[in-house]
């Protein structure tokens, strides 16, 4: 364990965690929505620092990332853990999990990098925001090597998360999951307007943003929707911020297997919608 970096003290030795948007408030002896943030004797301590759930060598591509050290590798590591709960998440099992993972230090993820000649460090699969202290020491150390730092998030950390990580982040793919609040409330267990604004944060900070939207029958796939986050990505980030659609797949996913997998017909309509509103740059995925 290790003592949390954001928190509050509270009366009768409760706290605050201000890591994500939540805030969740804590009690002694109980955990925040995360399941790996928990209130020890009115100390937040998190459960995951040093313990990597995953590590593996990925294109830089599979993040993805298509404008940001493209045809090189990323070393890509994760913790058990998540502040959403994402119906269609593919990685749920690590992800709604509290236990599990190996000793894997800050250090040693550095020299992994280095000895299998990666240009970055991507902190992923599951939601890097639970595992800030273990991102945030290796993106230091990352930093005075000249590797390069990404996150693949959905946004939702806190602004206090985002100061502290802005100044050794050096890009980020945000899953943008709609444009409908009642959406992410009901299926990702979470709210519209955090990830909107930290989005335009890291664009104002000249970190290098991509963002991804899962195309989900019935769910995501209304033109007007898909409509209002190309305008957005326009209007806030630059014609020139990429844009991934992707394919859902219900067989991997955690609760939505009743659905059917994504016509293709329907990606390729919701890429028009991109180029049409202006958008340079709109890719189609997991097809």
């Amino acid at each position: 364990m290790k003592e949390a970096l954001l928190y509050k003290k509270l009366p009768k030795k409760g706290v605050r965690c201000n890591a994500c948007s939540h805030h969740c408030v804590i009690l002694p002896g109980k955990r925040g929505i995360c399941n790996v943030r928990k209130n020890k004797d009115g100390k937040l301590y998190s459960l995951v620092y040093g313990k990597a759930v995953a590590a593996n060598i990925d294109p830089i591509e599979k993040k993805p990332l298509y404008h940001f050290l493209p045809g090189t590798y990323t070393y890509s590591i994760a913790t058990v853990g998540c502040n959403f709960r994402c119906a269609n998440c593919q990685n749920w099992s690590i992800s709604q999990s509290s236990q599990g993972g190996y000793n894997l230090t800050p250090e040693k993820i550095i020299q992994d990098t280095l000895n299998n000649h990666c240009s970055s460090i991507s902190y992923t699969y599951t939601e890097p925001t639970i595992f800030l202290e273990y991102a945030l020491e290796t993106m230091k150390l990352a930093r005075e090597k000249g590797l390069k730092n990404i996150w693949v998030t959905n946004g939702f950390m806190s602004p206090q998360t985002l100061k502290l990580i802005i100044p050794y982040l050096d890009a980020t793919n945000v899953d943008l999951k709609s444009f409908d609040n009642s959406f992410y409330k009901k299926y990702c267990g979470g709210q519209l307007k955090p990830v909107l604004e930290n989005i335009k944060e890291l664009k104002k900070n000249n970190v290098w943003v991509e963002l991804t939207t899962l195309i989900i029958p019935g769910l995501t796939n209304q033109p007007n929707m898909l409509k209002k986050i190309a305008q957005f990505i326009k209007k806030e980030l630059g014609a020139e911020t990429p844009w991934h659609i992707s394919r859902f797949s219900p067989e991997i996913s955690w609760k939505l297997k009743n659905l059917s997998a994504t016509p293709l017909e329907t990606l390729e309509n919701a890429y028009q919608i991109g180029i049409k509103a202006g958008l340079k740059y709109v890719y189609k995925g997991n097809i």
